[in-house]
C-alpha cells in the first residue's frame, strides 16, 4: 500500500477519538523503536534514567489539552502559542525548553498544495509534544519508523530532525510536480487550447507564491532552532538541521525558478495567440482591400438609375469582368511589390 494511502486511511477525517485529544503516544527506548502509550499512561509518564522519550501528538482544538499543557509547566503565553491559529512558522528558546511552529504541505482529499497545514511542537528534552489541528500526515510518516522498528530515532533531537526532513521531503514533492506540469505544458500542441492552458500556468502561479510564503519563514524557524536549540539537541541533530535548511533552500530556489519559468511560458503561450490573431487580422485586411475596389466598381454599375452605361450592349458584362480582373491583377501586382504578402 502506499504511503499516502495509509496515511489517509489512519487520520483522514481529521477528528481525533472524542474520549481524548490524543491521536497517538508513544515512548521510545532509546533504540529506534517504541511502545504506545494511553493518555492517561501519557499524562502520568515520568522521565527515568533509562533514555526513555515520551512522544505525544494532540488534537490541539480538543478538551483537555490546554490543561496538560499547564501541568507540564508552560507558561501561559506559549501555551496559548502552542493552540492558537496564528501558525505562521517560527521557533525560539524558552529556558530548557524548545517551541516551535512548522509548516507542512496539504496532501488531504481535494487541497491545494499551497493550503499549508500547521504543526506546533514543544519539547524539554524527555517529552516531545506536537499538535495539529488538521490531519497531517508527516507525523504517522515517522510513526511507522518507530512501529516497524526501522532505525527510528532514539532521542528528542532525532526526534524533531525526523518530522522536519520529512516535512521538507513533502515540499519536494509537490514542486517536483508543479515542474512535471509546466514541462507538459511546454510540449503541448500549439493549436491546443490557449485558455485552458493559461488557466492551469496561473493555478500553478498561484501554488509557488503560496508555497514561498509559508517556507520562506519557515527556513526562518528552521535557522533559528538550528542557532537557539536547548543543548539537550545535540551537534548532530544541529548537523541534520543544517541539511534540512540547505535543501529547504534550493526549494525556495526552484520555486523562483519555476515561477520565472511559468511568467515565460504564459507569455510565449500569450504571444503566439496574439500572433495568430494578427496573422487572422492580416489576411482579413488583405481581402478587405482587394474587393473594396471590386465592390465600388460593381455597386456603382448596379444602381438601379437610368443612364447607366452598357445596359444596351451585349458585351458590356464581359467588359467589366475583364476590368475587375485587371483591377485585381495590378492589386496583386503592387502588393508583391510592397511586400504586403
Amino acid at each position: 500500500m502506499d504511503d499516502e494511502q495509509e496515511d489517509l486511511q489512519v487520520d483522514i477525517s481529521g477528528e481525533c477519538p472524542p474520549e481524548d485529544p490524543m491521536i497517538f503516544g508513544r515512548v521510545l527506548d532509546g533504540k529506534g523503536a517504541g511502545r504506545p502509550v494511553t493518555w492517561d499512561e501519557a499524562r502520568a509518564w515520568q522521565p527515568d534514567g533509562d533514555g526513555e522519550v515520551l512522544w505525544v501528538h494532540l488534537c490541539r482544538n480538543r478538551p483537555g489539552v490546554i490543561e496538560w499543557l499547564e501541568e507540564l509547566g508552560i507558561s501561559e503565553p506559549t501555551r496559548e502559542l502552542l493552540v492558537s491559529d496564528k501558525t505562521r512558522p517560527r521557533a525560539f528558546r524558552e529556558g530548557d525548553t524548545l517551541v516551535a511552529t512548522l509548516r507542512g504541505i496539504n496532501f488531504n482529499p481535494g487541497a491545494e498544495p499551497e493550503d499549508m497545514l500547521s504543526l506546533q511542537m514543544w519539547c524539554d528534552g524527555k517529552r516531545l509534544v506536537t499538535l495539529r489541528r488538521h490531519p497531517l500526515q508527516t507525523p504517522r510518516h515517522v510513526l511507522r519508523m518507530i512501529d516497524r522498528r526501522a532505525a527510528g530515532p532514539n532521542d528528542c533531537g532525532a526526534l524533531i530532525t525526523e518530522i522536519t526532513e520529512a516535512m521538507i521531503t513533502r515540499m519536494n514533492r509537490s514542486i517536483v510536480d508543479m515542474n512535471d506540469h509546466l514541462d507538459a505544458l511546454e510540449d503541448r500542441d500549439p493549436d491546443d487550447d490557449a485558455e485552458a492552458a493559461l488557466e492551469k500556468i496561473a493555478t500553478i502561479r498561484r501554488n509557488c507564491l503560496g508555497l514561498k510564503r509559508h517556507m520562506g519563514p519557515m527556513h526562518e524557524a528552521l535557522e533559528a532552532i538550528s542557532r537557539y536549540a536547548p543543548p539537550w539537541f545535540e551537534e548532530h541533530d544541529r548537523r541534520e538541521i543544517a541539511e534540512s535548511i540547505d535543501r529547504l533552500r534550493r526549494y525556495l530556489e526552484d520555486l523562483d525558478i519555476s515561477k520565472e519559468s511559468a511568467v515565460v511560458l504564459m507569455d510565449d503561450i500569450r504571444g503566439r495567440s496574439i500572433a495568430r490573431n494578427e496573422r487572422t487580422n492580416y489576411l482579413l485586411t488583405i481581402v478587405a482591400a482587394i474587393f473594396l475596389p471590386l465592390g465600388f466598381i460593381t455597386g456603382l454599375l448596379g444602381i438601379n438609375v437610368a443612364g447607366v452605361p452598357g445596359t444596351d450592349n451585349p458585351t458590356a458584362f464581359w467588359i467589366v469582368v475583364g476590368l475587375c480582373g485587371l483591377i485585381f491583377s495590378m492589386q496583386i501586382a503592387l502588393f508583391w511589390k510592397w511586400k504586403w504578402f
